[in-house]
């Protein structure tokens, strides 16, 4: 894509100039885009074909998040998201990063976890070697059981036995998946082998699933921010106070020092890191409903590898090296790209058209990349100005267009309500009849 992910100015212009420039930069057909998107992404037809009992559509805001360079690539990335400022803040910090080289992305390990309870083992040790023993025969079974994964390259790799006490086992088979996220492969490999590996454990059998700790599966990322990119001015972030003309002289060495230390509050403190993770996933989640993957059960296996200590952590970390700030982060992603709700929801399928990626690891990539954009896009703010006020002046806009406002006049209750410092529904409803009032005298 070359540049094709800086688009300055673009959150100034209407929804079919951004649609037209999404067009022209990704490479997609305008009429699709508009298609796609119209009446939330899909159909009540369609969507009575992917839930039940379908009544309607519930409609999200679909989202660009701009100046993504993952790997040296561009990458334009589309982002599902109720929350003001997500995807503005997603974009600045992407920019921030872009200067310092941008995201240095990779897929640690592309393995899923095929799960097999067995309870009332008599000897837990003896049973283990036994599974041990019959690891190849099991391996077989579970291969044939999903021949168009072994015929797309992938299939079981290994399996594991771990004694979990009170006479139980569980026995792990390690499954490359390819593109798909997996659960039902996954599922069917557990179904397959379940019967045959409590007759050689002499156990019960229990449950057979996957797990959600896909710590097989680990994007790791990293980046680098140099110290005067942390306080220059950027789109939509840090608006200037009621009366204020310049933006306040900020040292970046002192933001540096002062993410550092958030980074650390984080480190030490549970429920500090509780939020710094909520941060990252306000990116990672966009992405994976975008795309139209699974967000709860990616939400599980982040917060699970979080504390897999045994105390709970931030997933990333942030330090100084020299004048700048440098970040890294492991995150267990679990994505795919072909099957599931992607076969039938037109937005997700356009989702991916835009990313212009085909394989569940660079998806992934793109999608850590950007939770990570957003975590320090919070920490800079916090850092900085608090993070209420470039938040509340975005949320100003949603009150506003709650109020009524139409048009420009979202934009002039906003600021008038900004200027107060305080942002309601009343008071937007206020500021309203003023302007119209004053416009129809």
């Amino acid at each position: 894509m070359g540049d094709s992910s800086r688009i300055p100015g673009f959150y100034k212009k209407s929804i079919d100039d951004r649609r037209a420039l999404i067009s022209a930069r990704a490479g997609v057909e305008l009429r699709r885009i508009s298609e796609s998107l119209a009446t939330g992404g899909m159909s009540p037809e369609t969507a009575d074909k992917i839930v039940e009992n379908v009544v309607g559509i519930y409609a999200l805001p679909f989202g660009i998040a701009l100046n993504v360079t993952v790997n040296k690539r561009d990458v334009i990335v589309p982002m599902v998201v109720e929350e003001p400022s997500v995807i503005a803040a997603a974009s600045n910090a992407s920019k921030m990063i872009r200067a310092g080289g941008g995201f240095e992305a990779e897929v640690v390990n592309p393995l899923m976890i095929s799960q097999v309870q067995l309870y009332d083992v008599g000897d837990p040790i003896e049973a283990t070697a036994r599974l041990e023993k019959a690891a190849e025969e099991l391996l077989q079974m579970a291969t044939e059981s999903v021949p168009n994964l072994v015929a797309r390259g992938g299939g079981p790799r290994a399996i594991e036995v771990r004694d979990i006490g009170e006479g139980s086992l569980v026995l792990h088979v390690l499954v490359d998946c390819r593109d798909a996220m997996g659960a039902n492969l996954v599922n069917t490999i557990a179904e397959a082998i379940g019967d045959r590996a409590a007759e050689v454990a002499n156990g019960k059998l229990g449950l057979r699933i996957l797990s959600n700790l896909c710590d097989r599966r680990v994007v790791d990322v990293k980046c680098r921010v140099l110290s005067e990119d942390l306080v220059k001015r950027t789109d939509s972030m840090r608006p200037l106070a009621p009366g204020q003309t310049t933006p306040p002289e900020v040292d970046g060495r002192q933001v540096v020092d002062a993410i550092v230390q958030a980074s650390r509050f984080a480190e030490l403190d549970p429920y500090r890191a509780a939020t710094h993770n909520k941060g990252i996933m306000n990116g990672v989640d966009a992405v994976v409903i975008a795309t139209g993957n699974d967000f709860r059960a990616v939400e599980a296996g982040a917060h699970a590898y979080a504390a897999r200590t045994g105390r709970y952590s931030p997933l990333a970390i942030w330090r100084r090296d020299g004048d700048d700030l440098t970040g890294e982060m492991k995150i267990p992603l679990a994505l795919g790209t072909v099957g599931g709700t992607l076969r039938v929801h037109p937005a997700a399928r356009l989702a991916l058209d835009i990313l212009g990626i085909e394989s569940a690891s660079d998806l992934a990539m793109v999608a850590a990349s950007v939770g990570m954009a957003s975590n320090l896009a919070a920490l800079r703010a916090l850092a900085t100005e608090g993070i209420q006020r470039g938040h509340m002046s975005l949320h100003a806009r949603s009150v506003a267009t709650a109020a009524g406002a139409e048009g420009t006049e979202v934009e002039r209750v906003a600021s008038a309500m900004a200027e107060r410092g305080t942002i309601t529904v009343e008071l937007a409803r206020s500021e309203l009849d003023r302007l119209r009032k004053g416009n129809a005298g």
